[in-house]
């Protein structure tokens, strides 16, 4: 029997996952994020990695001293980073309201990259471990927002947990102006690139 296992609690991700039917558990990893790169592509890849390996390395150790609970079973944990980068800045989760009008006043009207870095961490029977990363990019272009728009898009608390301060599957749609690239990568997980380097590594995730 084997296992897909999300390393992340992001409903959205969740979701997204679901859209393709998949039967996976959600197990979101827990530990400090520590960054020690600084450009966009390698901050996503580096904080994926770190998610996908704590949760994979929690199976290995459990399995290890739970013999006699566990059955063999392969393993695979997806894990997932999203940032949103303005003009050499990284855009993570707003700290509060203020932070969140700054972010905002930034993109308005701007063109952004939304980045998103994907870990996947294989685990087989006998708790041999192997992984692979990659990440998707997405450009984003939005109409301007007055100031008065700004502050009732945060009233509606919808920004606070999404990196640059906007859901674009939610009620900042209406300030989208176009997108170049995977939509889903903006959401936070590139469905399709997912699926093509799984399928490039020679895994067929409907059979996992």
């Amino acid at each position: 029997m084997s296992q897909i296992i999300l390393a992340s609690g992001s409903p959205r991700r969740k979701e997204l996952l679901e859209q393709l039917g998949l039967e996976f558990e959600v197990c979101p990893a827990k530990g400090e994020e520590v960054i020690t790169k600084t450009s966009p592509k390698e901050v996503v890849e580096e904080l994926s990695r770190q998610k996908a390996l704590e949760v994979a390395s929690g199976i290995f150790f459990f399995n290890e001293r739970n013999l006699e609970l566990t059955s063999p079973q392969d393993f695979l944990v997806i894990g997932a980073d999203t940032v949103v980068a303005y003009d050499g800045r990284i855009l993570g989760k707003p700290k509060d309201e203020n932070d969140a009008r700054q972010m905002l006043g930034l993109l308005s009207g701007n063109t952004h990259s939304v980045y998103t870095g994907v870990t996947l961490v294989f685990l087989d029977q006998n708790g041999r471990m192997g992984e692979y990363s990659f990440t998707e990019k997405t450009d984003v272009t939005m109409y301007p927002m007055s100031a008065q728009e700004i502050d009732r898009y945060i009233a509606t608390g919808e920004p606070m947990d999404k990196a640059g301060a906007y859901g674009i599957q939610g009620k900042c749609a209406i300030y989208i102006k176009e997108i170049a690239g995977d939509y889903y990568n903006v959401v936070g997980l590139p469905l399709a690139r997912l699926y093509q380097e799984l399928q490039t590594l020679g895994i067929d995730i409907y059979l996992w």
